[in-house]
């Protein structure tokens, strides 16, 4: 079993930085394709970035966003930049066996976190 905490939202203006984490238990990250997604009110879950054999981003947060993750501290980040408005959302941090593909489909993932809220005011 793999357990993930997220951690680091909070309540920022537009054009400020977060970080987010995503604490892994049960098994090594360096094993998995980590994935991060968002959900706003009255939407769907969407792909905002994966990392594992292949890092890549969903182009509303190409160049802000960047993901990367720590093997020995077993934890995953999201650091954000320039944030806008409508990147609030909750943010969930997920995980899946790594594969050479890219992987945007959150069904894809099997082992999620509880979401961690990010609020940008304008």
């Amino acid at each position: 079993q793999v357990q993930l905490v997220e951690s680091g939202g909070g309540l920022v203006q537009a054009g400020g930085s977060l970080r987010l984490s995503c604490a892994a238990s049960g098994r090594s990250v360096s094993s998995w394709t980590m994935g991060w997604f968002r959900q706003a009110p009255g939407k769907e879950r969407e792909f905002v970035a994966t990392s594992g054999v292949i890092t890549w981003y969903a182009d509303s947060v190409k160049g802000r966003f960047t993901a990367s993750r720590d093997n020995a501290r077993n934890t995953v980040y999201l650091q954000m930049n320039s944030l806008k408005p409508e990147d609030t959302a909750v943010y969930y941090c997920a995980a899946k066996a790594k594969t050479l593909g890219v992987d945007t489909d959150s069904r894809e993932y099997d082992y999620w976190g509880q979401g961690t809220q990010v609020t940008v005011s304008s």
